[in-house]
């Protein structure tokens, strides 16, 4: 298996030169944001400035997160980004319908997109959504935005709707989704437990806004050196004795074990960040 990602690190579009650094950081991925983080009056620039820099291959894969959907905006940011080489994926904001997806994808002809759901109604479709069309390769969270819309004080009020995203996703036949930002920067020890709470709930990485949060992200999300024993036990004993068995410890081993096994092999075969 290939190596998934685990990190996603955002950089406002309308600074290229922190864009640049962003490419440079170490991440999985860079995602350019051409939303929230970018004022209103520096929109175009952004767009102008992103779509330029995406005509040419990146080091590193590259999403755009566009302007909401039912904005001013966002027609001529997925008409300016969706053919350019340098592109890896458009992320869509404030998804709250398939026929958004169906759509963009009508519209785009094809890139790789991404939903974030953000509102109540977005979770509350979030199988319909994961299911819209192909060229939606994933979905997550976009919690600050749906804590403002339930409402939702304390952290343990959004597991729900996290728990749902992770079952439509694998139910779609997706990828596991990313957990959304932690928003305090410095905040290493609070990231690292967030990120310990979200790998138990079935989430796998992270996005970031600051390279400092990558290898706790990283390093949260990796395999212990006992999880690595138990997955080389698993697969060892399961390509030794097809089908079911018993490992001599007790435990039963069967195709959905040696599954997670080898999913837990595959994140070890990716290199370390600095």
């Amino acid at each position: 298996m290939t190596a998934p990602p685990l990190t996603w690190l955002y950089a406002p579009g309308d600074r290229p030169r922190v864009v640049a650094k962003a490419l440079a950081a170490g991440a999985d991925v860079v995602v350019i944001d051409l939303e929230d983080a970018v004022a209103p009056d520096r929109k175009e620039y952004a767009r102008e400035a992103t779509t330029e820099l995406l005509t040419e291959p990146q080091p590193v894969p590259v999403h755009v997160r566009v302007n909401a959907l039912d904005g001013p905006f966002a027609a001529a940011d997925l008409a300016a980004l969706a053919a350019l080489p340098g592109l890896s994926g458009l992320r869509l904001p404030k998804v709250a319908s398939p026929e958004q997806i169906i759509g963009v994808a009508a519209a785009t002809g094809g890139p790789p997109l991404y939903a974030l759901l953000e509102t109540a109604l977005g979770v509350e479709r979030a199988y319909r959504i994961a299911a819209a069309h192909p060229s939606l390769r994933g979905i997550a969270l976009g919690e600050a935005d749906l804590r403002a819309d339930l409402g939702v004080r304390g952290d343990a009020g959004l597991d729900w709707s996290r728990s749902r995203v992770v079952v439509a996703a694998r139910a779609a036949g997706l990828a596991p989704p990313s957990q959304t930002v932690h928003p305090d920067t410095r905040d290493l020890e609070g990231l690292a437990a967030s990120c310990a709470h979200g790998r138990a709930l079935g989430f796998l990485g992270r996005a970031a806004i600051h390279p400092r949060q990558l290898p706790i992200i990283e390093r949260a999300y990796l395999p212990t050196e006992r999880e690595l024993e138990e997955a080389e036990t698993i697969v060892k004993a399961a390509t030794a004795q097809p089908g079911a068995l018993a490992l001599p410890d007790g435990r039963f081993v069967d195709a959905a074990v040696v599954a997670t096994a080898q999913r837990t092999l595959s994140l070890a075969r990716r290199p370390a960040l600095s």
